[in-house]
């Protein structure tokens, strides 16, 4: 039960000095500046999918009503 112990503020802590270690400190912004635009990439995507899925279902109400 290691992991449950992780998850406060010495784990944060611990996770932070790890990647200053793995990446060093010049790494960092680099490293947080990708996941930042991988996680608006992924949210625009979601977004998307939920139209397009939105939109086909719509569809398929005006076809099945009209057949």
């Amino acid at each position: 039960m290691v992991l449950g112990n992780i998850m406060g503020p010495d784990g944060l802590i611990l996770v932070v000095v790890a990647l200053v270690v793995l990446f060093g400190g010049s790494q960092l912004p680099k490293l947080a500046r990708g996941l930042g635009s991988a996680s608006h990439e992924f949210r625009k995507g979601m977004e998307e999918g939920a139209a397009d899925s939105k939109a086909e279902a719509k569809d398929a109400g005006k076809t099945d009503a009209a057949g």
